[in-house]
């Protein structure tokens, strides 16, 4: 990617204000992609964008003003739990919930559209049964990878896979007094459809209860607004060492009152729970 992107910053580097041509449709694409990076791995540094996309840390800087300038793109300052040096914390960036509705992809009123002809005909088992066969691509690709890991590291190997396939994931441990540990992911492709079928939301986690061997819960979705999915796993000296087979559930799936929206916009999540364990404390 790096390769492609250079010569564009090349063409338009300190030429693009004044040439509404083709340099300005080059200088829009590379901010697009910019911003794109932004959603999917951020919160993330200015160094870390300049060396993915293979661009200088002026042009990256000018992305960034613009697209702040825009409100699509927030700096914060980075909240690492590692000892760090002197002087001001690195700046991050992520989306802000403006820039996350402009990549809402048209398609959302169509699935939605086919989710509620399949409900109106036969009903939300079969939503279910949909929502579970679309998130079973998912359990089939990880479960290699966290089966041959130690239980302590699963969570983490989730939250990687996770971030590869554009869910922009992390893990941490989970705030006291409760323990265990907490899974955040800062973008959902069907956050919007999810909204009014919370069967997406339910069918994920039975796969995280499977893949990680162990109870989970959780707290607050996109889909109801709270900006990021955050979940809880419950501590491993209580549960499972082995992820059970695909298919087979373990205890406990999720707190009935926060795992996922309601259709319609009903029973919205309002537990504190989810309100103090706060998706960049992972």
């Amino acid at each position: 990617m790096g390769n492609r992107e250079q010569p564009e910053e090349g063409a338009v580097a300190g030429a693009s204000a004044a040439a509404p041509g083709p340099e300005r449709g080059a200088e829009n694409g590379t901010r697009a992609r910019v911003a794109r990076l932004i959603l999917e791995h951020g919160p993330i540094t200015a160094a870390m964008l300049g060396e993915r996309l293979g661009l200088t840390p002026a042009a990256i800087r000018r992305h960034l003003d613009n697209l702040m300038n825009d409100g699509m793109v927030e700096a914060r300052d980075s909240r690492s739990r590692g000892r760090r040096g002197r002087g001001r914390p690195a700046r991050v960036f992520a989306v802000t919930e403006a820039g996350r509705d402009a990549f809402v992809h048209g398609y959302d009123d169509l699935a939605a559209s086919a989710l509620r002809f399949l409900s109106e005909k036969a009903g939300s088992q079969a939503v279910a049964e949909f929502a579970r066969r679309q998130v079973g691509d998912l359990e089939r690709r990880y479960r290699p990878i966290l089966a041959a890991a130690p239980p302590q590291q699963r969570i983490r190997l989730l939250a990687e896979a996770l971030s590869n396939d554009g869910y922009a994931a992390s893990a941490g441990e989970a705030p006291a007094p409760g323990g265990g540990d907490q899974l955040c992911q800062h973008h959902c492709p069907v956050a919007h459809v999810a909204t009014e079928f919370p069967e997406l939301c339910e069918a994920e986690v039975e796969v995280f209860e499977r893949l990680l061997g162990t109870p989970v819960r959780r707290l607050a979705t996109i889909a109801h607004g709270d900006g990021v999915c955050t979940t809880h796993v419950t501590p491993r000296d209580i549960s499972a060492a082995d992820p059970p087979p695909a298919g087979e559930p373990v205890q406990s799936r999720t707190d009935e009152n926060t795992s996922a929206p309601s259709r319609k916009g009903q029973g919205r999540a309002t537990s504190d729970e989810g309100r103090l364990s706060p998706g960049g404390s992972a």
